[in-house]
């Protein structure tokens, strides 16, 4: 890393946010990194949706723009966008070595690393602490468990008076939200990844069937009819107003759950995602990155922008501030990261064994992919059809799609 001054500044672009607090916390750091520097930064902010961001830069490399330089990116997007990413191998020195492994593997193809981890994020459980040793429950292991957990306290809260009270939350919209969770739900009901590490289609199973026609069984039982149409801030809207017991989500909802005005503050545990006999519990591996464009003019500078963006001290500085999982395993040992991020074990753990989306076997396809996947689970959800139907098209369709190429 250099992070020195230099004698005469250029300007380099990022892209924080799409808003909220995220982006001012990320253009502060960029700031720091332009008066350590003498370059300058301006902020070009992309949209908040994920597919209109990834439309977006799509977009910018179509025309060989060089209006931004260092840009977020999914952990979904470095397969679609490989081609325009510049090789930060040249900058980095071996300092990848200090990330989750699994991360960098997302980001590196045919030998290039074109992205560095900015912060790490995998599904878990979140569960309301008061309410399990009200009723002598424990965090559930297997989603058969939550689901018998879930239908007694939600039973016992609304015999109480809470009508509105809800047994278990998660993002059912068709969206790559959903893509995450019917992951989750697959995998660890030993159905795999939709496809093997060479390739294979193998989301046609009996346990892929039965984890999406188990959750659409939750669906005007344990969880509200609406969940169809719940994005992340939908479910944790449900959840931290106090009308849930369990919600999936990211990490990123832990320290909105414990700010002065919430009223599940101090209630709220964080788990491992349940599993079941033929799996453990899994969490879909989330997250973002830092590129810098191929046609940015200034590589050098906006590869050390990426560096310092992605560098322990201010990941820790993001985890404190806004409970921002840091992708280096080291950071979990940190006192003040441990004490803001809840449980760090649990979530060291979680992203350690986290399930990826098989963005690098399909490659630019991959949209197109995931779009298939979560509309096949959104119609298993809203009991249009099973899922061994849902499996057995799937199939179908992802063996047409390769036969395209990916």
């Amino acid at each position: 890393m250099t992070f020195g001054h230099r004698a005469e500044g250029v300007e380099v672009t990022i892209g924080c946010g799409g808003g909220g607090a995220d982006k001012a916390m990320c253009f502060q750091y960029a700031q720091q990194w332009a008066l350590k520097t003498g370059n300058t930064v301006k902020n070009f902010s992309p949209p908040g949706s994920f597919n209109e961001k990834l439309a977006l830069y799509r977009q910018l490399f179509a025309a060989h723009s060089s209006d931004l330089d260092v840009l977020p990116i999914d952990v979904t997007f470095p397969a679609v966008l490989k081609d325009h990413l510049l090789d930060l191998k040249p900058y980095t020195k071996g300092l990848e070595n200090d990330h989750f492994a699994n991360m960098i593997a997302i980001n590196t193809l045919n030998d290039r690393l074109i992205a560095l981890p900015w912060f790490s994020d995998a599904g878990v459980l979140y569960y309301r602490a008061d309410l399990l040793k009200k009723y002598g429950r424990r965090v559930p292991q297997t989603w058969d468990e939550l689901t018998a957990t879930a239908t007694a306290i939600q039973a016992a809260e609304r015999q109480a008076g809470r009508a509105d009270f809800h047994g278990f939350v998660f993002q059912g919209k068709a969206s790559e939200g959903l893509a995450c969770n019917a992951l989750e739900w697959i995998y660890s009901n030993g159905g795999g990844a939709l496809m093997d590490a060479q390739g294979n289609i193998t989301i046609n199973n009996p346990h892929a069937a039965e984890a999406l026609n188990r959750a659409a069984q939750w669906v005007g039982t344990i969880t509200p009819s609406g969940v169809l149409n719940y994005e992340e801030e939908d479910t944790r809207g449900v959840f931290q107003t106090g009308h849930a017991l369990f919600m999936r989500n990211w990490p990123y909802a832990w320290s909105l759950a414990q700010k002065p005005d919430s009223p599940v503050r101090g209630l709220v545990g964080i788990a491992k995602l349940p599993g079941s006999a033929q799996g453990p519990g899994v969490g879909t591996l989330g997250g973002w990155s830092l590129a810098v464009s191929r046609y940015s003019h200034h590589p050098a500078e906006a590869a050390d922008l990426a560096l310092y963006m992605t560098s322990a001290a201010v990941q820790k500085q993001r985890a404190i501030e806004g409970s921002l999982n840091p992708s280096r395993p080291a950071l979990f040992q940190d006192p003040e990261v441990m004490s803001a991020i809840g449980d760090a074990a649990i979530l060291a753990d979680v992203l350690k064994t986290a399930v990826v989306r098989p963005t690098n076997i399909t490659g630019f396809k991959f949209p197109q992919v995931s779009q298939n996947f979560y509309n096949a689970a959104s119609d298993v959800l809203a009991q249009r059809t099973s899922g061994e139907e849902a499996v057995k098209k799937l199939a179908t369709r992802f063996k047409r799609i390769k036969r395209e190429s990916w």
